[in-house]
């Protein structure tokens, strides 16, 4: 059970952990995200402790160790890629807005914010360390993670058919000392045209993430076909059998470099999860230049009417 914070009776009005509530009616819940964001940088000790989340922590103990496919999380390589950000982002660029809602930051992704639909699928546990190449490639401390990808079925919350009022596989961490942000999620799925991907962005901070405009990198990371082609035999996953028509040269996101610096080192089985990693370099000295999509439709485009399995579904094309 979860348990609702209380606020404080003080004169001046109800508080929580000393500070007013800008919303006097409402719990501390629905205070919004400018408090959410002034309760996470009061809090940023406890980030490191909570960020991973304990359904990641679970399944990193019961994964191997030895990676299965991909490269390195530790290798040297230059900076991560600038991609387009896709049609469906949810970061305020093209129409709707996640970063705005209360609860965003968060380290397990599956289900919507304020209740509705859980995502169902294989489970994959997504680290990121970010570096700094600016600063010799320290770690990024600090700056924050948004991800978001397609569901089992290829669909994307907020824009496919049935979906809209949906938030799942979207939400942000904080990196760490180390520059790491962890999640909990599920395997997306392979949908026409596109190789099996993560779509993410970074922010200097967190006070940042509502103005898309502020972002310092838009990438997506790519996940081997080895172990997407075991994720893909499941059930679940049978609208992703288009797998065996692509191939990351192919791809009009990854196909400029087979994804080099995108592949990311995964470890673990289909039936247990996955433990998914990318090392993401990151140089503030370069101008971003994300945010046009293939075709050059900018980060819009018209949103998917079904998931990968769906009948007669038009689908995502990044």
């Amino acid at each position: 059970m979860i348990r609702i914070p209380e606020p404080e009776s003080t004169p001046d009005g109800p508080s929580y952990e000393g500070r007013l509530l800008d919303r006097a009616d409402e719990e501390v819940v629905d205070q919004g995200v400018a408090f959410d964001i002034r309760t996470l940088m009061t809090r940023r000790s406890m980030l490191t402790i909570v960020g991973l989340g304990v359904g990641a922590v679970a399944l990193a103990a019961c994964t191997p160790t030895t990676p299965l496919t991909g490269s390195s999380a530790v290798t040297s390589g230059g900076e991560i890629p600038d991609e387009t950000a896709g049609p469906y982002p949810g970061d305020g660029s093209n129409g709707v807005d996640v970063l705005e809602q209360s609860g965003i930051v968060r380290s397990d992704i599956r289900s919507s914010l304020e209740g509705g639909a859980t995502a169902s699928g294989v489970p994959m546990a997504l680290t990121l360390t970010i570096l700094d190449m600016a600063g010799n490639n320290a770690p990024f401390a600090d700056v924050a993670v948004y991800v978001w990808h397609c569901d089992s079925a290829g669909g994307y919350s907020m824009y496919s058919a049935g979906l809209e009022n949906e938030t799942y596989l979207r939400g942000v961490q904080v990196a760490d000392g180390a520059g790491k942000v962890s999640f909990t999620s599920i395997f997306p799925a392979c949908y026409p045209g596109r190789w099996p991907h993560v779509h993410f962005e970074v922010y200097p901070d967190v006070s940042a993430i509502t103005d898309s405009t502020k972002a310092i990198a838009t990438s997506q990371l790519a996940l081997p076909q080895g172990v997407s082609d075991a994720v893909y035999a499941r059930s679940e996953y049978s609208g992703s059998a288009n797998l065996a028509q692509l191939s990351l040269a192919s791809d009009n996101v990854f196909g400029d470099d087979g994804g080099a610096q995108q592949l990311a080192t995964v470890t673990g089985d289909a039936t247990s999860g996955y433990q998914v990693s990318l090392t993401v370099r990151v140089d503030t000295g370069t101008a971003p230049t994300a945010g046009s999509a293939p075709g050059g439709q900018g980060s819009g485009g018209q949103p998917p009417t079904g998931g990968a399995g769906g009948p007669g579904g038009t689908q995502p094309s990044a």
